[in-house]
């Protein structure tokens, strides 16, 4: 598994509390333009409704050796994911956030999107979890002494 794009800012702003993994529809040129690393997951989520899952705002440029005429690199994206686990997603308690938090490669090839659904976090929860993560740091580097 080769991750090819991670949402860093997910995993500070929301608290994840489960995970789905989903399959994405691109282009090939979108495909080799997201191998190639050029994608952005930042200020992007997912939207679940009956029809299924859509990925909105995920900026995947254009691959430099393709050339597409009017191409939208912000469009929104079908998810691949079963029936019951768009249910699941639909069926999760209002407030509840859904993220992408990395893309990335299978060893088949396929490129599928690990989604995070979580709460948002206040201002002094994202204080308290940079204290943590400090004092974890800390205790890291005192071990290894």
């Amino acid at each position: 598994m080769k991750i090819l794009a991670h949402n860093k800012r997910a995993q500070f702003d929301y608290d994840i509390k489960d995970t789905f993994v989903a399959g994405l529809i691109l282009s090939g040129a979108e495909v080799k333009s997201v191998k190639n690393g050029n994608v952005s997951l930042t200020g992007a989520y997912v939207t679940a409704s009956s029809d299924g899952a859509r990925l909105i705002n995920t900026h995947i440029g254009s691959y430099k050796y393709a050339r597409i005429e009017g191409y939208n690199p912000t469009q929104t994206r079908k998810l691949l994911m079963k029936k019951n686990e768009i249910n699941q997603l639909m069926g999760k308690e209002k407030g509840l956030v859904i993220v992408p938090l990395e893309i990335f490669q299978t060893k088949q090839g396929w490129l599928k999107v690990k989604l995070g659904v979580g709460r948002t976090r206040k201002k002094r929860d994202k204080r308290e979890y940079i204290k943590k993560k400090d004092v974890n740091k800390e205790i890291r580097k005192i071990s290894n002494y």
